[in-house]
């Protein structure tokens, strides 16, 4: 693509709109397809150059910035000088291929975390011949009209046509910490940049308002790519995990430096070793104890997770949520498109006539219009019938298609809703009464707006309809304190407060979401359209109940979560009895009580912790309560999930332990907030996510157990060995051996173990917990001992008994050592429960391609000349074979025994019942 050649400045907010328009050749019906990718092909995609990530070799570099690879490094160098160059050159070797491996694995998890990012790409919503759509922001070119609302980023430089109380967040292009407003009228030339009111500019965040808006520049021509502040630097991997991991090394190193330093002096001093002798195996004892491949591991491990979250929908956009997906004990839900389908459909239209009824489900505008039958309480729909005999009908569907931003359309052989689904399902039910939507708004062409925010809870416009008329849609709560009279077929009625709210209770009752419509002569209405002239002397028009399914899917995750120690609890803003029936549906516990939002507000934060266990529904809940609640959730020692979609989730997504925004509904506020989005809104996408954040956990703890143990064997043998004043049963250089093949082949192997099937059994874990709790020191220590038991039983066994040569012996020693830690491997595949099975044993592919893997590299370790001459080794006979086969097994069981026996001592004493809030305190799985 031919680079784009930078044109003279051109001052955007110093033109009227129609100069800027007559600038880059475009209209405001927007471009033609042809034109648009004409441009595309001139100016390229909009999108900024990605910053450099960290340099290969500067990656490389940092792989050896680890004070156990630093020791080796100290070693190898050291054996030099004391000539034992092999050792020297066998212990680079093997530092230099763990750094590959780390470094090759870092490599990919970036690039990995690249391509979730990619998958994040923001979208515009755009005019192209006169038809609104839905396309990637990077596909934008000049000229090009792109509509925003609130919560939106704006994707490209934009010179404003039209705006309706729009306010932008600029802070990241020119500091300016509070929103500032935006007008249409050109301002000067020499105006500063936080001063060009006329211009939206890429990046910066819609806080308020609507906007039509013509690209002027796109991609690194815009002001936010002339200063590379767009972008931030790639997601670093260092997670609370992994500090938590260098801080276990250094433990480690200072342990095993102290051990090995004392060692080598009781063999000098007591032994009367030469010291060059002891130093060696000093350097054989740290070489030994030091797990060099576990942080690439634990990388590679973490990696895979956030992989999979994605093939799942759930795009991990921070590292540590990996982690705390394993500990959330409370997940708090918007309703609408996240536990149900978010496709609404009217079902019910209630007027002073009466009540009708609608057919059909869905945006396709197949259904009729039917009277309600006498019985209320009958699912049927009734007699159809016809807008010519119900005027206040067909007047109550016209001002529900002209208040209202959404489109419907056809595309191939699917209809869809351009817009918000709840305006969508008003155009549709006027659709079902043969009403022509597009002609109706040409009829009735719009003068102002104002659009829906949640604080106000209602939309307005004002439109010419026999006159001009202001037409409001909203909360039905809210726009009865507005009106004082109603409108029916026979003129204007006093409007009966008590009787309308037992009709929107009724509807509510039915699961349906309940809007009202209301209306009033406009003629006295002058300059702008303000809330002051919405919010007094309307008329009310009637109700309609909208139907909105619960996902099949979100009721069988509701169930999981609830068997894991979860609790879901819905926030809406939907009516309280409204929202109590769908959770009721959905399978939530505590439903009877729902909290409104004004409740909630009424409540100080000590009330709200207390009431906040005991409540599963919050209704009529804005955005700003969400923080409230998350705080309160924390504060009785509760882990949460919040999920969100709008720029006021922000505060409480940030402040969530995991936030997490729509991926499809969501603005681009809410994703920036969130540590996770979720790419097709699906509650039941939440669920997967923590059960696959509790596997990716198990698996790091079972990792760490496996791998720590054939250290731990290694090293008790030398120091035994010193310590008793007989020859060392394994070398250095064997050491440095077993270590890179068990590290390479078996410690990968438990990065792709499935997860335990009753992992979403379990109560969430105490994230406060250590990762090698007192449980798991246990096993490595009881594990170490019994590979040092077969390790110097081998030694022994065929050195004394067989009378064999060292060579021979420490040839055993190692082979034992190496399939032993292959027999555990199988145990390693559950903490607790029993590997004891046809399944637990045989039910890993991977598990058993590394022990394949391992027994090729053994067999050519014991049985090649050359490696016998590096290694110092001989090759076995079937008898030590079978020897070797019998001690792995025997290990593999006596492990299975130490479980069974865990399990009968947990079985005998009750757990602890934990609160909702606080996560389970019990012995690891």
């Amino acid at each position: 693509m031919p680079e784009r050649q930078d044109p003279p400045r051109t001052a955007w907010h110093a033109l009227s709109a129609d100069d800027a328009l007559e600038r880059v050749k475009g209209s405001r019906e927007g471009l033609p397809d042809d034109v648009a990718r004409e441009r595309l092909n001139e100016y390229g995609p909009n999108k900024l150059k990605q910053q450099q990530g960290r340099p290969w070799w500067k990656r490389l570099l940092e792989q050896f910035n680890n004070i156990l690879m630093l020791i080796l490094i100290v070693a190898a160098v050291a054996s030099l000088g004391l000539g034992q160059t092999l050792d020297a050159l066998a212990i680079l070797g093997v530092v230099i291929i763990i750094a590959l491996i780390g470094f090759i694995q870092e490599g990919k998890a970036e690039q990995a975390l690249e391509s979730i990012r990619d998958m994040l790409s923001p979208q515009a919503n755009v005019l192209r011949g006169g038809k609104r759509r839905t396309i990637d922001a990077e596909e934008l070119v000049p000229g090009d009209i792109v509509m925003v609302e609130s919560g939106d980023r704006i994707p490209a430089d934009l010179r404003l046509i039209e705006a309706k109380r729009l306010r932008t967040e600029e802070a990241a292009l020119t500091g300016e910490s509070t929103p500032v407003d935006k007008q249409t009228e050109p301002v000067e030339e020499e105006a500063d940049l936080a001063e060009r009111s006329a211009m939206a500019y890429a990046s910066t965040i819609v806080a308020q308002g609507t906007a039509v808006g013509l690209v002027v520049e796109t991609g690194t021509h815009t002001e936010i790519g002339r200063i590379s502040e767009m972008l931030r630097d790639v997601e670093q991997l260092k997670t609370p995990l992994l500090r938590q991991l260098d801080r276990a090394g250094r433990v480690l190193a200072v342990f095993i430096l102290a051990a090995a330093a004392l060692t080598a002096a009781f063999g000098v001093i007591i032994h009367d070793q030469a010291i060059s002798a002891m130093f060696m195996a000093a350097v054989g004892l740290a070489v030994a104890a030091i797990p060099e491949g576990l942080p690439a591991i634990v990388t590679i491990t973490l990696a895979l997770g956030v992989q999979a979250m994605a093939r799942r929908n759930a795009i991990i956009r921070r590292l540590p949520a990996v982690e705390t997906l394993g500990s959330i004990s409370t997940i708090f839900s918007d309703k609408t498109g996240t536990l149900t389908r978010n496709e609404m459909t009217a079902q019910a239209i209630w007027l002073p006539e009466g009540e009708f009824r609608l057919s059909g489900i869905g945006f396709k505008p197949e259904g009729k219009l039917h009277l309600a039958p006498s019985d209320e309480e009958s699912d049927e729909v009734g007699e159809a019938v016809s807008l010519d005999d119900h005027p206040a009908l067909a007047h109550f569907l016209k001002v529900g298609v002209l208040c209202n931003d959404a489109e419907l359309a056809k595309e191939e052989s699917r209809w869809t809703i351009h817009g918000d689904p709840t305006e969508g399902a008003l155009v549709v039910a006027a659709a079902k009464g043969d009403v022509d939507t597009r002609k109706l708004r040409c009829d009735h062409p719009r003068r102002d707006a104002i659009p829906f925010e949640s604080e106000r809870k209602y939309m307005a416009t004002l439109n010419d309809l026999d006159g001009p008329r202001l037409l409001v849609k909203g909360a039905p709560d809210r726009l009865l304190e507005m009106c004082h009279r109603v409108r029916g077929d026979d003129g204007d009625t006093e409007l009966d407060h008590q009787e309308w709210e037992e009709r929107i209770h009724e509807l509510s009752s039915r699961g349906l979401r309940v809007l009202a419509l209301a209306e009033k002569d406009g003629e006295d209405i002058s300059g702008e359209l303000s809330d002051e002239h919405a919010e007094e002397g309307l008329v009310l028009l009637g109700l309609v109940g909208l139907l909105d399914p619960p996902r099949e899917a979100a009721i069988k995750a509701v169930k999981l979560c609830q068997e894991a120690g979860i609790r879901p609890v819905m926030v809406t803003g939907d009516h309280a009895v409204t929202a109590s029936a769908i959770a009721d549906q959905l399978g939530f516990a505590q439903t009877e009580n729902a909290v409104s939002g004004r409740e909630l507000e009424s409540m100080s934060d000590e009330e709200l912790e207390a009431r906040i266990l005991k409540v599963d529904v919050f209704a009529r809940a804005a955005p700003e309560h969400k923080l409230r609640l998350v705080k309160a959730m924390q504060a009785q020692g509760g882990i949460c999930a919040m999920t969100g979609d709008g720029v006021n989730d922000g505060p409480a997504l940030k402040r969530a332990n995991v936030g997490v925004a729509m991926g499809v509904q969501g603005t681009e506020a809410a994703k920036e907030a969130a540590e996770m989005v979720l790419a097709d809104d699906n509650f039941a996408t939440i669920v997967s996510a923590i059960e696959e954040g509790r596997k990716v956990y198990d698996n790091i703890r079972k990792t760490i157990t496996f791998i720590l143990p054939t250290n731990g064997g290694q090293g008790l043998a030398i120091m035994l060995a010193v310590l008793g004043g007989t020859m060392l049963p394994v070398t250095p250089l064997q050491a440095l051996w077993v270590n890179m093949v068990v590290a390479v082949t078996l410690g990968l192997a438990l990065a792709f173990e499935k997860a335990e099937p009753d992992i979403m059994q379990r109560q969430p874990r105490d994230p406060s917990a250590a990762l090698l709790d007192l449980f798991l020191l246990w096993r490595v220590v009881f594990v170490s001992v019994l590979l040092l038991i077969g390790v110097f039983g081998m030694f022994t066994w065929i050195l004394l008994v067989q009378e064999g040569s060292p060579e021979l012996a420490r040839a055993g020693a190692v082979n034992m050592l190496v399939l032993g830690s292959a027999a555990y491997l199988i145990n390693s595949r559950f903490l607790v429960h029993s590997a004891l099975s046809v399944q637990g044993i045989f039910g890993s592919q991977p598990v058993w391609l590394a022990i394949g893997l391992v027994v090729l590299l053994q067999l050519g370790w014991t049985y090649l000349p050359f490696m016998q001459t590096v290694f110092g080794s001989a090759g076995l006979e079937p008898l030590h074979w079978l020897v070797i086969l019998a001690g792995s097994v025997a290990l593999f069981l006596i492990v299975e025994l130490e479980k069974w026996v865990l399990r009968q001592r947990k079985s005998s004493n009750t757990p602890a019942t934990g609160r909702h809030g606080k996560a389970s305190t019990s012995t690891p799985q």
